[in-house]
């Protein structure tokens, strides 16, 4: 059914919202104020429109500057001017904290947001499909595949890598593929290649080839499940201020506004010399290092094993004999500590987009005194900080770091006191 909207604001998930019939229409690529003509499909749950023509348009809309920003998934808000970009991402989170959490947005105070230095050129890691006859990254709210040969979203050493790595593979190569994950630090990069069935001679030789000439700094090259075991070539292990990094890990986007972010949650914990630190979903010590040197203990909680192991490495690189690091489920770890009777003096908990469910209950029953919460996801964190509230917690302030320009996506501090 074609409708003719008014797209009244933007939602958590960055399509444009207007109303039909009492109904939300979600329409992706539209703007608040655009009179628009879509394609909505009626359906019982959600609906979801098609943008077939903007009739009206916003004064905030600029050309994309990226040819393919209508089709690849990667920057659904290319189309926005920045200023705008950060606007709305602001009133996303206080509007969620409100409405889903509870929150006034009078309770807390409202700290500076942190901007991107630059509005493109930030992301040092990614993940390319083989698509066409080359290798992508998905498509806008699908899974069709884009073929990319240059990216400016990514730093400049990876700017046209999709284009390189395409010419390296070869297409033989490229159709064996299931992905490939590149990460970049300090101007060193590594690639992790998964592929669809066993390990061939040319994919070594390829990956040698790409070594040699300075392409990569290090590969890991893993089969599909039960084909082998993982390769490794060159050092794909990559170091940033202390802390380190493998492609087939977990690095935050931006490097410079991670530092930013890092720092925050580190001051706001107000940790010192006395204190006991629980931090959950840890990952490679991205937080870990920098609180260190100013608490006195820290139990570091991560399930996956090769965070685990990085920042293991890290410390003993380091010298640093105040952490212990556990491998295990945080929130199974941290009932566990709990019901241990364990203390601690403050709590630090930077989980996936699922949140942290349960993070009140071990926040009280652990005696923390203070929380600092660090979320890329609205509406989880603005769950868990209700489950807080309602263990007698207080929220003091929150700050937004965009990690993500071009996107909807933003990254939020709350912090926490009893």
């Amino acid at each position: 059914m074609k409708l003719e909207l008014v797209i009244e604001r933007l939602s958590k998930s960055g399509d444009g919202v207007a109303h039909h019939s009492g109904r939300a229409v979600f329409v992706a690529g539209a703007l608040p104020t655009e009179r628009v003509l879509v394609e909505v499909e009626l359906t019982d749950k959600v609906l979801n429109g098609t943008l077939l023509e903007t009739l009206t348009w916003s004064a905030e809309r600029r050309p994309p500057f990226c040819a393919l920003a209508d089709r690849c998934g990667g920057c659904d808000w290319m189309h926005l001017q920045d200023d705008a970009q950060l606007r709305e991402k602001l009133e996303i989170v206080v509007s969620t904290l409100e409405h889903v959490g509870g929150i006034d947005r009078g309770a807390y105070e409202l700290l500076p947001m942190v901007k991107s230095p630059q509005p493109w050129g930030t992301r040092r890691r990614a993940t390319l499909h083989p698509a066409g006859s080359g290798l992508g990254f998905y498509g806008r709210r699908s899974h069709e595949r884009i073929e990319v040969a240059e990216c400016p979203a990514l730093t400049a050493p990876l700017t046209d890598f999709p284009r390189r790595l395409t010419t390296g593979f070869g297409a033989n190569t490229l159709k064996e593929l299931e992905e490939v994950r590149f990460l970049e630090c300090d101007g060193r990069v590594a690639i992790s290649l998964h592929f669809k069935a066993q390990l061939r001679p040319r994919h070594r030789e390829q990956i040698e080839a790409l070594l040699r000439e300075g392409v990569i700094d290090g590969a890991i090259l893993h089969p599909a499940d039960g084909k082998g075991a993982a390769e490794i070539f060159g050092d794909p292990v990559l170091e940033e201020e202390g802390v380190l990094h493998r492609p087939d890990g977990f690095a935050q986007a931006n490097a410079v506004v991670n530092r930013r972010l890092v720092q925050a949650a580190v001051e706001q914990l107000e940790a010192t010399s006395s204190s006991r630190v629980l931090e959950l979903y840890s990952g490679n010590g991205n937080f870990t290092f920098r609180l260190a040197p100013v608490a006195s203990q820290i139990v570091a909680v991560e399930s996956h094993a090769l965070s685990v192991s990085l920042a293991q490495k890290a410390a003993l690189k380091r010298g640093v004999t105040n952490v212990r690091f556990v491998q295990g489920d945080s929130e199974k770890i941290a009932k566990g500590l709990a019901g241990e009777t364990e203390r601690f003096d403050r709590l630090l908990v930077d989980p996936p987009r699922t949140g942290a469910p349960g993070v009140g209950g071990w926040a009280s029953a652990l005696l923390v005194s203070r929380v600092v919460y660090v979320a890329c996801d609205p509406a989880s964190l603005a769950r868990d900080a209700k489950d807080l509230l309602a263990h007698g917690f207080k929220p003091l302030a929150v700050q937004l770091f965009d990690l993500f320009p071009q996107t909807h996506h933003i990254e939020a501090l709350m912090v926490f006191t009893r």
